[in-house]
């Protein structure tokens, strides 16, 4: 970043199909900065017109870019199941504080095929009793599926919310085992 807190180098983005829906890609030189569900043309223009307000640069669309190669190769990998856990550099510029440490615990200590609820991730980060925090941080989260917010559910056996949409989730945790195959 340069003095006034704008990026010197360029965000690039993409748009990949997956089984869930079009999901946009964002990258910097940092890593992967951004993961946008069912990215359309309106959710895609809404998310980079937000990424460039965030980081003061204008998102360049750059499908073949270096710095979305491997995050593209390991998000196909993933859907195609032969990959159950993500190895990219990660920019966390655009979350901070609680929310971040969330992100981060949840990263390194929830893996492929498991499942945390809210509470035992509060607990988890030395805040027990803020369940309604970790909410909060998973919706907020700007790198879902590689930071697996879609991993956490209600203590009582619920699916608990998610951004993305419940059978998002509830497609997520299948690819996972965790769920079974929705029959139709």
């Amino acid at each position: 970043m340069n003095s006034h807190g704008q990026y010197e180098q360029p965000v690039v983005w993409t748009v990949l199909a997956t089984d869930i829906g079009p999901l946009l890609l964002a990258a910097t030189g940092e890593g992967l900065v951004n993961v946008v569900f069912h990215a359309t043309d309106a959710v895609r223009d809404k998310a980079l017109d937000r990424l460039a307000d965030r980081l003061g640069t204008e998102p360049v669309e750059a499908p073949g870019s270096p710095l979305l190669a491997e995050a593209i190769h390991q998000v196909k990998a993933y859907f195609a199941g032969e990959r159950r856990a993500f190895e990219l550099p990660l920019d966390w510029s655009l979350i901070s504080g609680f929310n971040r440490q969330v992100l981060r615990e949840l990263a390194s200590g929830v893996p492929f095929g498991a499942v945390v609820g809210y509470g035992d991730l509060a607990g988890r980060v030395g805040q027990p009793g803020a369940a309604q925090a970790v909410g909060v941080a998973m919706g907020s989260n700007p790198l879902p599926v590689v930071v697996p917010c879609h991993r956490v559910v209600e203590s009582d056996g619920g699916i608990g919310g998610f951004g993305g949409g419940l059978e998002t989730k509830r497609k997520l945790l299948a690819l996972e085992g965790v769920l079974p195959e929705p029959l139709f």
